[in-house]
């Protein structure tokens, strides 16, 4: 009955030591308000395939095999993974061995001393083992915490990975926004040169002043300038993709097939503010840090209970080699050891304290991630739907300025206006050109970005999970069952 009693006893007192893991409260809308009128489309993994453009597949899968950003993140889990182990070692007992052989001589003037002035030879032969037994939960949860870790790497990974591919989508379309913006300027270098020839040869003929011919040539310089800008941009960003990619800038490009063609923007999908729980690796990895911290409670408040340890240590002792594999020399010893610190000063409260606190942190931060990634969400379906109304605007503005140099263009010719007039107009529709590529530039990068704030085709059934079980149904994917 003892026995029972005792072991009861540590039943309670382990009850005492756990937390229970609550995933914070996060109330979520029922729709985003910016939506607008998005389209059913199921995201898949692969996402970056709507945009039908094989270059930036061949860029995308690029990614996994050389960026070191992401490699980073890898380690980082490897990391995760062998605190996991070690984690998990200390439910098993720590077998040591050692041998020693030594002489030691006691000094003849000690009285009473059976082996005063003699020298003592020693030879020492042993193993010894000891065992925790988790009785109050410290082990385990220390297990616990590590998992959650490691799945909150696992999830970081997702979130380097997704973030790498987005990046490197809006560098590409940016690189292709500027080559079209680069023949764009071209072509019109091309029409101003001729532009500056017909102003030339009415100058010589006495048809314009000088100042006509001077203004052209202003126009020209200025627009190859622009030029020159824009390739100089360019050149940047493809430095800049290469590093994100894991290759070097000098040997890095991009084929510049195709450069001119305009990309479509896929249609804007559809989705609900809880479904973003499940498909955003950043926001599954702050909830696993949350159950982390939890489980280090645990850990702390399991201070306050007794530590038991099971020892058992045996082996071989002579004074001389002769006996020394004789059964007289044999020595073992077996045992428990119950060991509780009675008072440290307030010490074991703090870490309590402190062990609270950072779950505190980690649950603000939990919050933090899921209210910024429905504002990403907010922020681009507000900015597709937006550009779209720019977009049409900027091409009806485009088609008026075309025309009107078309006319104002003619006009010249026939000495009906001044070569103002023309600057004015070509000017504006350079002007009305270059920024409906850069509202297109905008679109696609939006667009991107979209994909990127609804967690690409990512969920949290992607990743191996040793501990899903322990996560919040909130967060487990649809279908999800588990499995004992």
């Amino acid at each position: 009955m003892k026995g029972v009693s005792i072991l009861l006893a540590c039943v309670v007192l382990a009850g005492c030591a756990s937390a229970p893991y609550h995933a914070p409260d996060m109330p979520m809308p029922s729709a985003y308000r910016e939506a607008g009128n998005t389209v059913h489309q199921v995201i898949t993994q692969d996402w970056w395939k709507a945009y039908q453009d094989e270059t930036l597949n061949t860029l995308i899968a690029r990614i996994d095999a050389g960026s070191p950003t992401l490699m980073k993140s890898i380690a980082l889990l490897h990391d995760a993974r062998a605190q996991v182990a070690a984690a998990r070692a200390d439910y098993f007992p720590t077998i040591g061995a050692g041998a020693s052989v030594t002489s030691t001589h006691l000094s003849a003037n000690v009285l009473g001393h059976s082996l005063a002035g003699r020298t003592t030879p020693d030879h020492l032969l042993g193993l010894g083992a000891s065992w925790e037994p988790d009785l109050f939960g410290r082990i385990g949860r220390n297990v616990d915490a590590a998992k959650d870790r490691e799945q909150a790497s696992v999830d970081d990974v997702a979130a380097v990975r997704l973030a790498l591919q987005a990046e490197a989508a809006i560098d590409y379309f940016g690189i292709r926004s500027l080559d079209r913006d680069a023949a764009l300027l071209q072509r019109t270098i091309a029409t101003y040169e001729a532009v500056l020839q017909l102003t030339e040869n009415r100058y010589r003929g006495g048809i314009v002043a000088e100042s006509d011919v001077d203004q052209a040539r202003s126009q020209l310089e200025t627009t190859r300038t622009k030029l020159a800008d824009a390739q100089l941009a360019r050149t940047q960003l493809l430095h800049a993709l290469a590093t994100l990619v894991g290759e070097p800038a000098t040997s890095f490009s991009v084929p510049d097939e195709n450069a001119r063609q305009r990309f479509q923007v896929p249609p804007t999908p559809d989705a609900v503010p809880a479904t973003l729980l499940q498909r955003r690796p950043d926001i599954a990895a702050a909830e696993r840090r949350v159950a982390a911290a939890n489980a280090q409670i645990g850990v702390a408040r399991a201070a306050f209970f007794p530590t038991l340890m099971l020892n058992l240590n045996g082996g071989l002792e002579s004074s001389g080699l002769a006996g020394w594999l004789t059964a007289p020399s044999r020595f073992w010893a077996v045992g428990p050891a119950l060991a509780a610190t009675l008072f440290d000063g307030g010490k074991r409260e703090a870490g309590v304290n402190s062990a609270q606190a950072q779950f505190d942190a980690s649950a603000a931060d939990y919050r933090d991630t899921v209210l910024k990634a429905v504002q990403d969400v907010e922020d681009n379906y507000a900015a597709l739907r937006i550009l779209a109304d720019e977009s049409r605007s900027q091409e009806t503005a485009v088609a008026a300025s075309e025309r009107a140099l078309q006319q104002v263009t003619e006009r010249y010719r026939l000495g009906a206006v001044a070569y103002l007039d023309v600057s004015v107009v070509q000017a504006t529709t350079l002007d009305n050109l270059r920024a409906l590529e850069s509202i297109h530039r905008r679109q696609l990068a939006a667009s991107v970005s979209l994909y990127r704030a609804l967690g690409g085709g990512w969920t949290v059934s992607d990743h191996d999970q040793p501990n899903a079980s322990k996560r919040p149904d909130a967060l487990r994917p649809a279908g999800y069952v588990e499995t004992q």
